[in-house]
């Protein structure tokens, strides 16, 4: 019989058919791991399927990646969201934080402390405007300050879970806020994604080379995997004195910067976006940026941000 690669499977990955199907290096973390290493190379993971059916009523699906840390992926994902919500009242938008060990979506998005509800349809997502929800393992713990000491297989069934089991309703847009790196989350939401009509992912980077080198990995994981780059966003690019204006490079671009990089790998740049401490403010407040920084630099170039991104996914 013919060697079969799953979909979206770990580079190196032996194949289905092979002897070492699940037991390598390259399988561990692989939500099809248990099914390969028993030896039922037939069986699919039914759980594709049930994302698959779960989101068949989500218009457009978007990955938020980053490779690097600390470059404000979360705190984007937050404004983003809330941005293509107020953008048209008549648009369901969902945020769904699969940060597992750190899950920041409730404290940037002001619900934190909210309760998850569950019914006979599955848990039902927090509202935090009457068209934008989200989901969190954070409303989950019963403090802030818990630790999530799980390994990769634990991960990856509670991505399942929230993927499989939130009731989300029809939305237009869900956005899915990552961990850093190119790892078990990844790969786990790539899988199970693969069939459920993922649009693609938008990446995050800062200036500096230091970041760069990360993303330019994350450009690479999606190519491997077939996810389509819908564009990459410079955050931090400058910085904008709130007293007197005057404008600073925090983070030097010595290579280019993303827009740069995107010329190399031929992909859309989305836009930059300036270092605002009261835009920083907000995000830790739980605050609404639209309402407190009316006309702000930050607002003027996170509008233009989603206006790309609302044209890209239409295209």
């Amino acid at each position: 019989m013919a060697e079969v690669i799953p979909p979206n499977a770990p580079e190196h990955c032996p194949g289905t058919q092979s002897t070492d199907a699940g037991k390598v290096s390259a399988c561990a973390g692989c939500p099809n791991q248990q099914v390969c290493s028993s030896g039922a190379t037939k069986a699919v993971d039914p759980g594709i399927q049930l994302v698959k059916d779960r989101l068949e009523a989500v218009k457009h699906k978007i990955l938020i990646l980053s490779g690097k840390g600390g470059v404000g992926k979360s705190t984007l994902t937050a404004l983003l969201s809330r941005g293509i919500a107020q953008r048209n009242s008549e648009l369901n938008v969902a945020v769904l934080d699969i940060d597992i060990c750190g899950p920041s979506q409730p404290r940037v998005l002001g619900v934190n402390g909210e309760q998850v509800h569950q019914s006979g349809s599955g848990w039902s997502p927090v509202y935090v405007e009457d068209n934008l929800s989200v989901m969190s393992i954070g409303f989950l713990l019963s403090s802030v300050d818990d630790a999530i000491i799980w390994r990769g297989p634990k991960k990856n069934g509670m991505i399942r879970q929230f993927l499989s089991e939130v009731d989300w309703g029809n939305l237009d847009y869900l956005l899915m806020d990552t961990p850093p790196g190119t790892s078990d989350e990844h790969l786990s939401a790539a899988t199970y994604l693969a069939k459920a009509g993922l649009t693609g992912a938008i990446i995050i980077t800062t200036p500096q080379e230091v970041a760069l080198l990360d993303v330019r990995k994350e450009v690479d994981f999606c190519r491997k995997l077939n996810i389509n780059i819908l564009g990459v966003i410079e955050n931090m690019s400058i910085f904008v004195c709130p007293c007197c204006q005057r404008q600073s490079e925090i983070f030097p671009a010595t290579t280019g910067g993303a827009q740069r990089m995107c010329n190399e790998f031929n992909i859309p740049f989305l836009g930059s976006l300036p270092l605002d401490p009261k835009l920083a403010r907000c995000c830790d407040e739980g605050k609404d940026y639209l309402t407190e920084l009316p006309g702000s630099p930050a607002m003027k170039a996170l509008t233009s941000i989603v206006d790309n991104i609302m044209s890209g996914c239409t295209a």
